[in-house]
C-alpha cells in the first residue's frame, strides 16, 4: 500500500512539474524573440525641417496651344422704314429668312439666339428734331459646333438677308483640361526654377510653403485663352522665367471652307507664384 501510495505521489509531482513546464514556456519563446531596446534602436529619422525663414519665391507661365472646335458668330440686320412698324416688319422677314438658312444648314435652334435688338429714329438731320424713319438693329449670335463651317454659314446668312458680321470669336470646348495641363507645366516651370536657382546657391528645397495662382479674364468669363484676331499664342510671352508650348496631338488646324475666315489656334495660359523653403 504504501508502494502504491508513493507511485501515485511520483506520478503527482511529474504531471504538475510538466504543466508548469508548458504554461512557463511561451514566456521563454517570447522573452527571447524580443530584442533588448538600445539607444540606437530608439532613434528615428527627423523630418526635414521646413523653415519659412529660409524661403525662396519663383513664378512659372505655360501655355498650351489648342486647336479652337467652336465658333461664335455675331450677325446683324440692319433694316429701315419710313414708320417703326415697316422697319420691323422689314427686319422680321430677313431674320427669319437668315434663321431658316442656318437651320438648313444644320445648326440646331438652341444655338442661335438673339444678342442685340435696337430700334431708333432718324432724323431729317443732325439738329433737327422731324422723324423721316426708323432703323432696327438686329443682331444674333449663332454657336457653331463645327468650326470649320464658319465661312459657310456667314455666306449662308448673307445670302438670306444678312448684311453686317459683328464678332467671329473662335474657342475650345474642352478648355477645363487644357487648363489643367497649363496649370500643370506651369507649376512644374516653377518648381524646375527654384531647383535651379538654390542648386546655384549651393543648397536645395525642402517643401511647397505657399501657391498664388493667377487668372486672365474674358468674354466667356475666367478663362485662359485668347480669341479672334490673333491675341492669344504671342501674349507674354516675354516673361522672366521660360513659357512651355505645348500642341496637343492632332493640333493642326481644322480645314476650312473657302473663305475669309481662318481658326489657327488659340492659347490657354497659366501662370503661378510658389514659395518653397531651403534646406
Amino acid at each position: 500500500m504504501k508502494q502504491f501510495s508513493t507511485i501515485v505521489n511520483t506520478i503527482l509531482a511529474c504531471t504538475l512539474i510538466f504543466i508548469l513546464f508548458s504554461v512557463s514556456l511561451p514566456n521563454v519563446n517570447v522573452s527571447a524573440a524580443t530584442p533588448t531596446p538600445t539607444a540606437e534602436s530608439t532613434k528615428q529619422e527627423q523630418p526635414a525641417v521646413c523653415d519659412p525663414a529660409r524661403s525662396i519665391q519663383v513664378s512659372g507661365v505655360a501655355v498650351v496651344n489648342v486647336t479652337p472646335d467652336r465658333a461664335l458668330i455675331k450677325l446683324g440686320v440692319q433694316s429701315n422704314g419710313k414708320s417703326a412698324k415697316e422697319a420691323q416688319a422689314k427686319n422680321s422677314a430677313a431674320i427669319n429668312k437668315v434663321t431658316k438658312a442656318l437651320r438648313e444648314m444644320g445648326i440646331e435652334a438652341r444655338d442661335i439666339a438673339t444678342d442685340w435688338y435696337t430700334i431708333e429714329p432718324l432724323y431729317e438731320d443732325y439738329d433737327s428734331l422731324s422723324i423721316k424713319g426708323y432703323r432696327i438693329y438686329n443682331i444674333i449670335e449663332v454657336t457653331m459646333r463645327d468650326a470649320g463651317k464658319s465661312n459657310e454659314a456667314i455666306f449662308a446668312a448673307f445670302q438670306a438677308g444678312a448684311n453686317q458680321v459683328v464678332d467671329v470669336q473662335y474657342y475650345t470646348s474642352e478648355l477645363r483640361k487644357y487648363r489643367d495641363q497649363a496649370r500643370e507645366a506651369a507649376m512644374q516651370a516653377a518648381r524646375e526654377k527654384a531647383d535651379a536657382l538654390s542648386s546655384a546657391a549651393g543648397t536645395g528645397v525642402t517643401c511647397v510653403l505657399s501657391i498664388t495662382e493667377y487668372t486672365q479674364s474674358n468674354f466667356y468669363g475666367g478663362g485662359w485663352w485668347g480669341y479672334g484676331y490673333g491675341y492669344g499664342s504671342s501674349q507674354n510671352m516675354m516673361t522672366q522665367n521660360v513659357i512651355q508650348n505645348t500642341v496637343p496631338s492632332g493640333g493642326e488646324s481644322p480645314a476650312l471652307d473657302d473663305g475669309p475666315l481662318s481658326s489657327g489656334q488659340i492659347s490657354v495660359r497659366a501662370e503661378v507664384t510658389a514659395s518653397f523653403g531651403l534646406k
